[in-house]
């Protein structure tokens, strides 16, 4: 298993590549994953957040989080003895820290926001009304494990 965590240069002091890691398996785990697949789990700026949302939503505008996940394998899939490849999921830096400030809240706690949500997307929930409030209850749930890690 291997959650590949990339940093772009200029954040690289910012945040703490085996911290991100260690949230993602525990959101893993706590959506009853025994067996953790690959992923990428990539911190970047508002820049390059900004033209993966233009290039791929048609959205010309930075974006907190972004999921892409391996349509091929779909969520909750393994071939036996063949590793899965969840998708990666790009958070900016920059959003992480102004949404903080506008909530009061520190950027290490929106951070885990931000990456749960996206995990939550490469399993399969959506925002549509009726699995929205489950996706909202399971990011709750998952940040409480966090908090008391």
């Amino acid at each position: 298993m291997a959650i590949d965590v990339q940093v772009a240069p200029a954040l690289r002091r910012k945040v703490q590549k085996t911290e991100i890691r260690k949230w993602a398996e525990t959101a893993l785990r706590a959506e009853g994953l025994t067996r953790l697949p690959d992923m990428a789990i990539v911190i970047t700026d508002d820049e390059s957040i900004q033209a993966l949302n233009r290039d791929f939503r048609g959205v010309d505008e930075p974006t907190d989080v972004l999921a892409f996940g391996d349509e091929k394998a779909g969520p909750f899939v393994f071939a036996p003895g063949e590793p899965l490849y969840l998708g990666d999921v790009v958070i900016s830096l920059e959003r992480a820290e102004a949404q903080a400030l506008e909530r009061g809240a520190s950027v290490k706690d929106e951070l885990q926001v931000l990456l749960i949500h996206g995990i939550l997307h490469l399993l399969g929930y959506d925002h549509d009304e009726e699995e929205q409030t489950q996706m909202w209850s399971r990011q709750d749930a998952i940040l409480q494990t966090l908090s008391a890690q």
